[in-house]
């Protein structure tokens, strides 16, 4: 399926600042199931955009207004193909736990298996834990599936009820939250088994009626590596498995290595708020567009966006 995003995001400010510098990860990845045909981010006031890509290879855009402003404008548009992942399993080998702790065992995925900044345990999600009777069981898939579901009854999705720094024990003492609280708490008892996970960040086409997420806002799930199959994303806030419907977009240990925005400003001011942060997302039925038009990226470099600068915009880049 080919989906078209176009993902809108408005700072204002009590009074006009001096300077911006910002970082964006909006760019949807290329991998194994998805190919980011086209993107382009546009800021207003003009920016020169620059990219890069993290370690994780996630894309990473960053520009710097020096001009004098009040209202930054960030648009984002991107063509995504994306192409069902493979059917899962009916169950894993009787091995995959001691495969797992195998790989722990080689430091490589200490990240996906460490606390971080705000998948950590506290003394909320271990009572949580021994409510659910968090335990190794047979089956490693089942036990994964057993939690989503368990995460998808016990908590309810409210939006709007915890904020973007939120700690899990706001959702663990309200019992509800956001997509973003039910991937944290997940990863949090999955990391206690000793299951590696990880933050996805993106984007979810809507299902007629079938989500609980809201439809325009990013969306979070969790990466689970399973021994034998590889990294299978599953979605506690709608209990599915990540399918074609999902566009990835980041990957990290959490939320705190892949907001959709990041950044400092200079000046005797303070934000007023985010006026407008509006996602859209569709199927795409044009042709998809000439291999030549998809970006290239090279990991540690920077590249100017494609879009020249206008004669005031020049001006204002070289004041």
């Amino acid at each position: 399926m080919r989906y078209t995003i176009r993902h809108l995001t408005r700072f204002t400010y009590e009074t006009a600042i001096t300077e911006s510098m910002m970082e964006a990860r909006m760019q949807p990845r290329s991998d194994a199931r998805q190919r980011c045909l086209h993107f382009a981010l546009t800021t207003e006031p003009s920016a020169r955009v620059l990219v890069y890509q993290d370690h994780d290879g996630n894309a990473v855009h960053h520009f710097d207004i020096p001009g004098r402003h009040a209202c930054l404008t960030l648009t984002a548009e991107a063509l995504v193909d994306c192409s069902p992942p493979p059917t899962l399993p009916e169950s894993l080998s009787d091995g995959a736990w001691g495969d797992l702790d195998t790989l722990a065992a080689t430091g490589e995925l200490v990240d996906c298996l460490s606390p971080s900044t705000f998948a950590r345990p506290t003394p909320l999600l271990a009572k949580l834990s021994t409510e659910l009777n968090l335990a190794r069981t047979d089956d490693l898939l089942r036990t994964v599936e057993r939690l989503m579901l368990e995460m998808y009854t016990r908590f309810e999705y409210s939006p709007r009820s915890t904020r973007v720094d939120s700690p899990v024990d706001d959702a663990l003492t309200e019992r509800r939250g956001v997509c973003q609280d039910f991937a944290h708490i997940f990863i949090a008892l999955l990391r206690l088994l000793g299951v590696p996970a990880r933050y996805v960040s993106g984007y979810l086409f809507p299902d007629a009626g079938g989500d609980r997420s809201a439809e325009t806002a990013t969306h979070a799930w969790v990466d689970v590596l399973l021994p034998g199959v590889g990294w299978v994303g599953f979605d506690p806030t709608n209990n599915v498995v990540a399918g074609e419907r999902h566009v990835r977009v980041a990957i990290g240990r959490d939320y705190a290595d892949v907001p959709p925005t990041r950044g400092v400003y200079k000046g005797m001011s303070s934000v007023r708020g985010e006026l407008a942060v509006s996602v859209r997302v569709g199927s795409a039925r044009t042709p998809a567009p000439l291999a030549g038009d998809a970006v290239p990226f090279t990991p540690w470099t920077s590249q100017d966006a494609a879009r020249p600068l206008r004669g005031s915009d020049q001006e204002q880049h070289q004041q």
